[in-house]
């Protein structure tokens, strides 16, 4: 292992708390900041394609809230969940700063994602506690 900033350094310590994400239909999970940076990943994504889906979905993140006038709301959005013909792509806020992101399959149980990514992120919010960064 190396030290920060090498590329070696183990970066997805916090892989464990998408554990309970594993479900069938479920290709990875991606724990990442607001500002879409990749805090932990888990399932069939490299370090890489999770750094380029962390962008991607802290993006749409923010597409979603500039549409959330149009449904009588402020910048407040609970969930995405993007269909295409291959699967479905869910983001979800899991405390302040951070975001669960989800890529299944078009087999899925797609209430057991909501319900199961909505329990996680009520946990990640409470113990990690991601913060805003200052600038």
């Amino acid at each position: 292992m190396g030290t920060p900033g090498s590329a070696v350094f183990d970066t997805n310590k916090l892989s464990w708390t998408l554990d309970e994400l594993n479900v069938p239909g479920v290709r990875f999970s991606v724990l990442l900041s607001e500002d879409g940076l990749r805090i932990a990943h888990t399932g069939d994504i490299t370090v890489d394609d999770a750094e380029r889906f962390s962008a991607a979905a802290s993006g749409l993140r923010s597409l979603g809230k500039a549409l959330g006038e149009f449904c009588g709301s402020t910048d407040t959005v609970r969930q995405n969940m993007t269909e295409y013909d291959g699967g479905m792509i869910f983001i979800t806020a899991a405390g302040q700063g951070a975001l669960l992101g989800v890529s299944t399959t078009i087999e899925v149980d797609v209430s057991l994602v909501a319900h199961r990514m909505n329990e996680l992120a009520v946990r990640v919010g409470r113990e990690l506690g991601s913060l805003p960064r200052k600038g």
